[in-house]
Parts: structure tokens; sequence; C-alpha cells
């Protein structure tokens, strides 16, 4: 290439490359873009170019399909070159990193109802389970019960079973039958009612916890909460007034919070796959279970009112549940690092990232080492970057797995 110029040299390059007599020092070095998922969008906005360098390091540009012998293998920089595989791959997948909470899910307030003096409290951390005491009032326990419908009546025998029924009987009914305090066949025929068999599985209750066996559960000992109680914290005194908050709750369910700014909800969806990174550097699957619909800004006061250093972009709130519960240890409250799947494709050819080059005109291109040992420019299409493997899924007349792609060396 010491004679001729390339059909696309442009008229500042064709001074260079057409005056043998200009010295070497005068012509500039080759350049190549390399380019990542973000630097790709910034090249091409400021209408990058590619340009390669003969052995004696004059420097112009190549159209697409020029083939061109390569001696040196050295970058404008001085930086040697490698090649690359463009490979067949089964999937690759696109995920967004962000900041997560691990913890437990739900969030309970048990309210203290009746009167009297509370004479024992669970301490923090402790699980307390269906049929089993949470507190106690004046000596007597305060049993849980499983339920959404929170208490709010004495529930005791009518009249008849019709006299008593609602969603508060069913759950009772319910939990008694869980416990093995009454057989579901004598009360599957109405579940809502308080019947003899509700009655009869009270009185087993009763029995269970050491107390009188009315076969009636009075309004402040028992509560319904949604499930399992581990308790978070304890608001309640000893020797104080039975009314009001008690203790605070969670579920026993794992659970990952991620405050993900309200811009990128539509790149989440329930169900998206994702991988937790926890605090010992174990990674562990988990799946995205909801989605927040409402954002919120988080306060950017400082206590006194002044302005504060809080980040102040919305964000809506990204529940995830981890597969592996036992994986997720025990810890609450424990930062992690969440890689969500917010794409897959299958069946496609890719190359490294850094494999890709920005073009003058615009688009891609490849640079492929033939078997003859040419290089050839090969225009692609990108399109999924998966950053797990620094892999860009390409494709282009002209390609085919196995060969090799021009790459910076490691």
């Amino acid at each position: 290439m010491t004679g001729a110029t390339p059909p696309s040299v442009t008229s500042e390059r064709a001074e260079l490359v057409e005056d043998p007599g200009v010295p070497l020092r005068r012509r500039r070095r080759r350049r190549w873009l390399l380019v990542a998922p973000v630097v790709v969008v910034a090249l091409v906005g400021a209408g990058a170019y590619v340009e390669r360098t003969n052995p004696h390091g004059i420097s112009f540009s190549h159209p697409l399909g020029v083939q061109h012998h390569t001696t040196t293998g050295v970058q404008d920089n001085d930086a040697a070159t490698s090649t690359a595989r463009l490979t067949r791959r089964s999937s690759l997948s696109e995920t967004m990193p962000v900041n997560g909470t691990l913890g437990y899910a739900g969030s309970y307030t048990v309210l203290g109802q009746g009167q009297g003096t509370i004479t024992a409290l669970p301490a923090a951390g402790q699980l307390i389970r269906q049929g089993r005491v949470l507190y106690r009032v004046d000596g007597h326990p305060v049993v849980l019960l499983y339920g959404s419908t929170p208490a709010y009546r004495t529930l005791a025998e009518g009249a008849t079973a019709a006299d008593v029924t609602g969603q508060d009987v069913a759950q009772l009914n319910h939990d008694l039958v869980a416990l093995g305090y009454a057989n579901s066949s004598d009360v599957d025929w109405a579940w809502d009612e308080f019947g003899w068999a509700t009655k009869a599985g009270i009185e087993t209750l009763q029995h269970h916890l050491g107390v009188d066996q009315t076969g009636t559960l009075a309004l402040g000992g028992y509560v319904f909460l949604p499930t399992a109680a581990r308790v978070t914290a304890v608001s309640a005194t000893l020797g104080g007034p039975v009314g009001g908050p008690v203790l605070s709750a969670s579920s026993t369910a794992r659970q990952v919070t991620v405050n993900l700014e309200a811009a990128q909800q539509s790149e989440v969806k329930a169900g998206d796959h994702v991988t937790i990174t926890l605090p010992n550097n174990q990674t562990t699957p988990g799946t995205v279970s909801s989605v927040g619909m409402v954002a919120t800004t988080p306060s950017t006061s400082g206590p006194s009112g002044s302005s504060g250093n809080e980040d102040s972009t919305p964000t809506i709130p990204v529940l995830i549940r981890p597969i592996d519960l036992h994986a997720t240890g025990t810890l609450d409250q424990a930062p992690v690092q969440v890689a969500i799947t917010t794409a897959t494709v299958h069946d496609v050819l890719a190359v490294p990232v850094n494999a890709l080059l920005a073009l003058s005109g615009g688009g891609y291109a490849v640079e492929v080492l033939n078997g003859d040992g040419t290089h050839q420019l090969v225009s692609v299409s990108p399109g999924l970057f998966d950053d797990a493997v620094e892999l860009v899924q390409v494709s282009g007349s002209g390609l085919a797995a196995g060969q090799r792609v021009v790459v910076p060396a490691s």
C-alpha cells in the first residue's frame, strides 16, 4: 500500500497517502475504536470512523469489504492485538445490576386489645407459629392464629351455627383443622359457621394452652396474622397496660427489596429471573415477585430541615423472592447486589464486546481474519449485550461460527 490510495480515503487523508515525501512523523497512526455497550452510542453520536495503518504507519480509512494484509499487529497506542472466535451461543442474557436489601417479607404490628397488664413478652428474633403464645396479659396467654382478617370480636357459640358466621370464623375453623384440633369433615359443609366442631376444637386448643376449656375465644385472647411471626421489635413494657402496639413482626419468608428508579419500571416485570450476590460473595437465584406501581421520592431535608445529601430520584419497590431460602442465611437488612435478567435470546452468533468497531458512516463492523491471512471488515448489526460473559449478539451477511475476529490482546 505504498503507491495507491484506497477508494474510501477522505481528501484530507489523500494528501498524506499520495505524497510519499511526507515525513512519517507527520502521518497519523491508526486508531481502533473499541466499543462497549455504553461507548457505542457516544462514538456514533460523535461521528466516529475506523482507521487502519499500513506497515509504514500511514493511516487511511477502509471501506467494508476491502481486504488488506497486516504485518504489524499493533494499534495506534502500540498495544498488541489478538483474535477471538465468533461463536454460536445457545443463549445470551441482558442483566440490570441494582442494589438491594435482604430481609424478611411482610411487616405486621400486633395491637393489644381488652383490659389488663402485660405479664410476659417475646424477645426480638423469636419465631412464633400458630397455636403458640405471643404474649400474656394478667398471666393469660394471647394465642397466635393464621388469617388476614384481624380479630375484632369474641368468638363464641350461638343458639345455632348460622348465628355466628364470617371470615374470621372461617379462618378459625381452618386453623383448628391445621392444628389437628378439629376434623375437616365436621366443618367443610360450612367453614364460615361457628358449629359444635368449632367449639370442641377451641376446647382442645385451650387444653394445650393450660387454660379453662370454655370453648370461647375472648377478644384480646387471640391474634390473627397472615403467617408465623418473626418478632422484629417489642413496643410494650412488662407491667404496662395492654392497650396500644405490643410488638412488630415479619413473616419467615426471605425477601430482597430493590428501590428501582421509576424510569426503569418498564424494564422489569414479575417473573424475571435474578442472581443475588450475598454479603459473603456467594450467589443464589431468585425471581421478581412484584414491581411497584407508585413512585416515591426520598426526602432531601436533614433532621433540622436543612438540605441533606440523599438521592432524590423517584423510585419504586421491586420485591424479589430467593429460590433457595437456606442459601440466604439469617441476616436481616443486609445489603446485596442483584442482577435482574431483563432479556434473553437463543441460538445466536456472538463476539467479544471489544471486537465491535464503530464506522464513520454509521453502523458497526468486526474485523475478520481470513484463512489466507487477509483482514476484512464485515458489517454487523449488534443485538443483546451479555455483561456476565462480555459478549454481544451480532448478525450480518458473511458471518459464520468459527471465524476469527480481531480484539485487543489481553
